[in-house]
């Protein structure tokens, strides 16, 4: 996949504009402040809806206007597509190919993986970061784990608002219950099959790019427990047993003791886990891998490469670790957007960005000479 064009209008500190992009490495140079983050932003939010800074999505319209919208253009195995996204007053519309569409529609059509600095807390935030994070990445190449994990979310739902309304005798709790077990069950099966496939490429690209001798893996910490090669139908019946253990404390607490809401995903470097041993170059160097491994897995459900994201490199890692970091993507056919307060000394095409305006390389000469004459 990749992206030829994006608009944008009243996008942060954005000035509106309309960029064209390399199909391979596209590089945004400034200061910090200036807006280079923004306009990564503003490529991923026309991806996929959202935000990677924050979950207030309001914060991403211009302070002085209403709404906010982003285009792009982009193509994939088959064709040239188009994805919008608008905002404003607490609404989103979503478009593909010019027409309006629901989320679900939406969702998964441009895939596309970022990096952030914010993203260290992966490994040292609460359980609940990385499931949001990894039921997010499932569903980017799985539209079945997306629709589970939507109607199991409902089911939750139901469920705990009978159990705290004491309703668990009505014969709908048991309907909402056996639903719940059938959607749990499908999750945790699919979570397990992929920790087992990605968790092979992590070490792979942990190893590759930053430590050949150290081992890196990631492990699925399910509230059944330990679980190995299990099919969906033994999911549901450890999931009836463990209810059946614990729901006279559910109906004492009045909300759900079980289920895959309460799993957890633990990175072990060299079968420690690293959210407490790990340095802190490790614990980056690991969080990079998990992303890189994501691209992988995307390609290998979806057999086309995703974009891929890098926030502020020359700040978050040494020259030997940005090094490796390049001639990797060197060696991969993936689009690249990279922001950098230096030039990274790589073939690209190059945006400045200066107050919310962003020039390409050829207007930036043109600047920069009217400006050596107006000096003289």
């Amino acid at each position: 996949m990749q992206i030829s064009e994006i608009n944008y209008v009243n996008f942060r500190n954005l000035k509106d504009n309309n960029l064209k992009f390399s199909s391979k490495f596209n590089l945004f140079l400034g200061k910090n402040g200036q807006g280079k983050t923004s306009i990564l932003e503003a490529v991923y939010f026309s991806a996929t809806g959202k935000s990677f800074r924050t979950p207030r999505q309001n914060e991403i319209i211009n302070h002085s206007r209403e709404r906010t919208g982003s285009f792009v253009v982009f193509e994939d195995s088959i064709s040239k597509k188009t994805l919008s996204v608008k905002l404003g007053k607490g609404k989103k519309e979503y478009s593909y190919n010019k027409k309006r569409v629901k989320y679900d529609d939406f969702h998964g059509k441009l895939n596309i993986v970022s990096f952030i600095p914010e993203d260290i807390s992966l490994l040292t935030g609460a359980p609940g970061v990385r499931r949001s994070f990894f039921d997010y990445e499932i569903s980017q190449a799985n539209k079945e784990y997306y629709q589970d994990l939507k109607n199991y979310t409902k089911l939750l739902k139901f469920r705990n608002k009978y159990l705290k309304e004491k309703k668990h005798n009505d014969p709908m709790f048991d309907i909402y219950q056996n639903e719940f077990i059938k959607f749990g069950a499908r999750i945790i099966k699919k979570r397990l099959d992929y920790v087992r496939n990605i968790s092979i490429l992590l070490n792979l690209n942990y190893r590759k790019l930053f430590d050949d001798k150290k081992e890196l893996r990631l492990k699925y910490s399910c509230f059944l427990g330990e679980l190995k090669k299990v099919e969906t139908a033994q999911i549901e019946k450890l999931i009836q047993e463990k209810i059946n253990q614990v729901f006279w404390q559910e109906k004492r607490y009045g909300f759900s003791l079980v289920g895959p809401q309460k799993d957890d995903f633990i990175f072990l470097l060299n079968d420690k886990e690293a959210k407490s041993y790990a340095s802190q170059g490790e614990k980056k160097s690991i969080v990079f891998s998990i992303k890189l491994s994501e691209i992988d897995m995307i390609i290998k459900e979806k057999k086309e490469s995703p974009i891929f994201i890098i926030d502020d490199i020359s700040s978050y890692f040494d020259s030997l670790r940005k090094e490796s970091i390049i001639k990797y993507f060197k060696k991969r056919d993936i689009q690249l957007f990279i922001s950098s307060t230096t030039d990274l000394n790589m073939a690209s095409k190059n945006f400045y960005i200066e107050k919310g305006d962003i020039y390409e390389e050829y207007d930036q000469c043109k600047k920069d000479n009217r400006g050596s004459r107006d000096q003289k």
